[in-house]
């Protein structure tokens, strides 16, 4: 089934357009997939939006089914599909294998943001539904991690990326998304504005890196909290000084009056 529509452009052709919402179409083609990952032996793991969506998180799924598994174990996975009529497409990148299903793209990756699929980050993956059908999915923290590591200059959605913070917030360990996202400009941003918006639950941590998890209320930071410090501190010092300049020259006024 390919839910793909045509429609005329503006040179007067026609273009193909997606549809709002292919989510049942990228469901049946995930529910296949996983089940001949499921029978390989071979660890995966539900990554992308289909992963949120397993998750619970009200995503639209408009675009592909997305598979993590270790880069050795691709060709074992690849002849599989094959022989269930999945098409496999070559992709330039080295780092994925494309392939397509009743008219759905399918995208089994070997790394995630240029961090490579490892077993250890399978082996955190949670068993959930997927429509009917129980499959790993990427541990909410790594999916975190995952998406932040994405941003970029040229692709920083932070509209579509937010619903999913909401929706994962408690299930997610952010002092790791923190410290592992740290030197992103992006990533650290959009804690900021998770902070700003009341999104992350976690109590300040005293010290340590500054994108870690602090509630509005209490965003304040260090610096400001010794430049006050300081401010008060010269304040006192000059009312100090003053009092000793007057105690200075009250003797000196007596002396005169007795003259």
């Amino acid at each position: 089934m390919n839910l793909m529509t045509r429609t005329r452009d503006d040179g007067g052709g026609t273009a193909d357009v997606l549809p709002p919402d292919h989510t049942q179409a990228i469901l049946e083609v995930t529910k296949e997939v996983g089940s001949v990952l499921k029978g390989s032996g071979c660890p995966f793991a539900l990554v992308g939006s289909v992963a949120a969506y397993a998750y619970g998180i009200p995503v639209r799924l408009q675009h592909d089914a997305d598979f993590a598994l270790r880069a050795e174990d691709a060709d074992t996975v690849v002849e599989l599909l094959r022989e269930r009529g999945v098409q496999i497409v070559e992709p330039p990148e080295d780092w994925l294998v494309k392939a397509r299903s009743g008219g759905e793209q399918i995208d089994l990756i070997f790394a995630l943001a240029g961090r490579a699929v490892t077993r250890e980050l399978l082996d955190r993956a949670w068993i959930l539904p997927v429509d009917s059908v129980h499959l790993p999915v990427i541990d909410p923290t790594d999916l975190m991690i995952g998406r932040l590591a994405a941003l970029s200059e040229h692709h920083c959605d932070y509209g579509a990326l937010l619903p999913v913070a909401r929706g994962l917030r408690e299930r997610v360990d952010w002092d790791r998304v923190a410290e592992e996202t740290h030197d992103l400009p992006m990533a650290a941003a959009f804690l900021y504005l998770l902070r700003l918006l009341g999104v992350l639950p976690h109590t300040p941590q005293t010290g340590g890196d500054p994108a870690r998890v602090r509630r509005p209320e209490e965003q304040r930071t260090e610096e400001q909290r010794t430049e006050e410090q300081r401010t008060e501190e010269q304040r006192t010092e000059e009312q100090r000084t003053e009092e000793q300049r007057m105690e200075g020259r009250r003797p000196g006024e007596e002396a005169n009056d007795h003259d």
